[in-house]
């Protein structure tokens, strides 16, 4: 039996995610039966082919290759998350991703994809990674997801407007190829979402300009001259991304663990994604207790965690 899961933010969240590993590999009494780490996923910022959640920042070539490094090390493979519905051909050329994928092509590291035009382009020039299908695609339509699954995809993330519908997931031939997003915080049928993907993806590039023209000034997007063409504020500041590991509990698109050992893994799903690149720490702490740790060790594992948290400077102990 495993339950491999696919953690949020190798970047964002490096420190965090590392003493999470080390804690798993060092303390596996704590932990529910067969909880592996399967990848870390996110991106350096201030990569323009990143989707799905903005990410500020900027990473310098040092710090991608220790990251790539010390989670490699572990056998835990970076997927990146290069999901832009927004690309064009001219950003196929962009330096800086193109550095992260020479730096990280090594035969264990994957890519999510969305755009067409960005999975060719990584096929043809790096065909050492494993490509997975996005979520960000909303491939709810059951025979689609079926031929989407059939294709020539490492791993398809199933859109999680689906997640509970079990009539569609039984017919799937080959589950161990599907993910699953457990904790979606999105509002279950949300007509906003596709947009939402589409203004995070303009953002990011709106962004590596920003960085690029050396401005002193604070990054705001809805400065932009073309913000007013494409989207309004609300996709931006979206509420339901702040929502905690309690507040999506009652979604229909929710699973919990109980579930996942109870009735996924049974059905023969071993791949399931915990979102949360974007969200605090303590939340995330959480969620990582929520789902992997057993329930009667639950809090004795969060204080553990919390503990080397502190210890490492992660987070503040007067927090």
């Amino acid at each position: 039996m495993k339950a491999r899961f696919h953690l949020p933010g190798f970047s964002k969240h490096y420190e965090f995610n590392i003493i999470f590993a080390q804690m798993l590999h060092d303390c596996p009494q704590y932990f529910r039966e067969g909880v592996e780490i399967a990848s870390v996923y996110g991106t350096f910022p201030p990569a323009i082919w990143n989707g799905g959640r903005f990410q500020y920042g900027k990473s310098d070539k040092d710090f991608i290759k220790t990251v790539i490094k010390n989670f490699n090390d572990r056998g835990i493979p970076l997927r990146f998350t290069f999901t832009n519905p927004m690309l064009e051909k001219k950003h196929l050329s962009d330096k800086f991703c193109n550095a992260i994928m020479h730096y990280a092509d090594n035969g264990m590291n994957e890519v999510i994809v969305a755009s067409p035009l960005l999975e060719e382009y990584i096929r043809k020039n790096y065909p050492n990674y494993k490509i997975t299908s996005s979520t960000c695609k909303r491939i709810t339509d059951p025979d689609k997801l079926y031929d989407e699954i059939s294709k020539d995809y490492h791993i398809v993330v199933i859109d999680y407007d689906l997640n509970n519908k079990f009539d569609v997931l039984e017919k799937i031939q080959d589950k161990k190829k599907c993910e699953l997003l457990v904790n979606a915080c999105c509002n279950p049928g949300c007509k906003r979402r596709s947009d939402h993907y589409k203004a995070i993806g303009i953002e990011q590039l709106v962004y590596a300009e920003y960085l690029k023209s050396g401005s002193k000034e604070d990054f705001d997007f809805t400065a932009d001259p073309n913000f007013d063409k494409f989207m309004d504020q609300s996709l931006i500041e979206c509420p339901c991304m702040s929502r905690t590991v309690f507040q999506i509990k009652d979604l229909s698109t929710h699973i919990s663990p109980e579930a996942i050992w109870e009735k996924y893994i049974p059905m023969g799903f071993e791949q399931f994604k915990i979102e949360g690149r974007s969200i605090e720490l303590l939340n995330l702490v959480e969620h990582y207790m929520y789902y992997m740790a057993k329930p009667e060790l639950r809090d004795e594992a969060r204080l553990l965690f919390l503990v080397q948290l502190v210890r490492q400077g992660i987070i503040n102990s007067k927090f």
